[in-house]
């Protein structure tokens, strides 16, 4: 329930600049979708067959959803939490089952030409049940204590918070197949670490993600892997050594070092008995970030290839809106939406694709500013999550059309083609808005 000012006006106490953030972003997505889809023959930007014209009607009833998301009152998102979180998994466990099969993932219901697909709501559902969870009773995800007692709770409440993540996760990975969607999840990890989550576990993560890579790397360049894996394991060292409790130290340092030594001796086995499909995206990734192992640049890296191709092409200006020989010559693959960067890049040049990265990076510190103003914890974990998704969205879009991370087939926020994702993201955020517009309340 919520305590607050009661006010007739739903837009009162609205920060305005996050919804121009808001409305800029979607209008340059628009823009570059019709760039990326128009030829000489469809010349309206109205034409509903096309990408454009469909977006055009996401982008409406998206503005419907945020005003109608405005005029509720903020205590419903934490009285259904957890209904919310059910009823979405529910869906993303039976879409296999009664969907539609879209590009090898089971993840689509289907409405005559229009598509719906489940895991993209998924994540607003997963940072409300969060939110709820952190917020109930001040829970302490981090604080181990001496008594037994005290490290069972802490730690049963950290595995139940992970669970919210994790179980999505599994559900969209397994069932559905769609493998980029799923990682998203992990995003949530950033809210836990701002509300106690101990810094080691994203550290032994980050060093554990990094040693397999490098040994990936080693292994498809035929290096001498030891000098950079004793390195890595010295940092680890190190850092533990550093470590007050020695409880903490020591337990994480045996776990650290079983984990470590497990990568460098199985990680590149287990890595050959990977997907296909995905094995090849690896392969793409070392080839473009480490220059190690052989990729067929007209097969498995030709996305990458030519996007990077069509990003430089634009130079320092770019070669003006509809203007694109790469982006009109339809040489990119899912150039309206996962490398709609790439259209960006090669008609606005440098400057334009330093002007969508501003207008990403400021919506997201603007919504962790609005995060550390919240009274309530709630709309505080809230306000994280929605940061943390946007942010990792952002930075692995980019990052895979620019071959620095692999192509895991995720949209660039507000700008991607695709009524789910927008819809989703419109969802996320405006949530937050009205929860910061009542930032004065007491949510429970």
């Amino acid at each position: 329930m919520s305590r607050s000012r009661n006010t007739d006006n739903i837009f009162e106490n609205v920060d305005w600049l996050v919804i121009i953030l808001y409305l800029l972003l979607i209008f340059v997505g628009w823009a570059q979708i019709y760039s990326a889809a128009w030829y000489e023959a469809k010349p309206t930007i109205f034409d509903f067959h096309r990408e454009y014209g469909k977006q055009f009607i996401w982008i409406t009833t998206s503005m419907v959803l945020g005003f109608l998301i405005l005029i509720l009152e903020p205590g419903f998102w934490t009285i259904f939490s957890y209904g919310i979180y059910v009823f979405f998994l529910f869906l993303n466990l039976i879409v296999p089952f009664l969907g539609t099969k879209v590009k090898g993932s089971h993840s689509w219901f289907r409405v005559g030409e229009f598509g719906i697909q489940p895991a993209e709501f998924m994540k607003f559902a997963t940072n409300l049940a969060l939110a709820k969870f952190l917020s109930n009773a001040n829970l302490q995800v981090d604080k181990i204590e001496t008594r037994v007692t005290a490290i069972f709770r802490n730690y049963r409440n950290t595995f139940i918070a992970l669970g919210f993540i994790v179980l999505p996760l599994v559900v969209i990975k397994v069932l559905q197949d769609e493998t980029g969607l799923a990682i998203v999840f992990a995003a949530f990890i950033l809210s836990m670490y701002r509300e106690g989550l101990t810094v080691s576990l994203i550290i032994i993560g980050a060093v554990l993600g990094l040693l397999f890579i490098i040994s990936l790397a080693a292994f498809r360049g035929e290096w001498q892997t030891w000098p950079l894996q004793a390195s890595i394991l010295s940092l680890g060292l190190i850092y533990f050594m550093m470590m007050k409790r020695k409880f903490n130290r020591v337990m994480l340092l045996i776990l650290f070092l079983s984990v470590a030594s497990s990568i460098v001796k199985f990680g590149p086995k287990v890595y050959d008995h990977i997907p296909d499909h995905q094995r090849k995206r690896m392969d793409v990734f070392l080839y473009f970030a480490f220059g190690v192992g052989n990729v067929n640049l007209d097969k498995e890296a030709f996305n990458v290839d030519q996007s990077m191709t069509t990003i430089g092409c634009g130079g320092l200006t770019g070669t003006g809106f509809l203007e694109g020989a790469q982006t009109k010559s339809g040489l990119v693959p899912e150039q309206k939406t996962d490398f709609i960067f790439c259209t960006i890049g090669e008609e606005w040049g440098f400057l334009g694709a330093i002007v969508i990265i501003i207008l990403q990076v400021g919506l997201i510190l603007k919504l962790i500013f609005m995060a550390e103003r919240q009274r309530s914890d709630f709309s505080r974990v809230y306000g994280y999550g929605v940061a943390s998704v946007l942010f990792f969205h952002f930075l692995v879009n980019i990052g895979m059309t620019l071959g620095l991370i692999p192509v895991i087939g995720i949209p660039l926020p507000f700008i991607s083609y695709g009524g789910s994702s927008l819809w989703s993201f419109t969802i996320l955020v405006f949530i937050f808005i009205k929860l910061d517009a009542n930032r004065f309340a007491i949510l429970r």
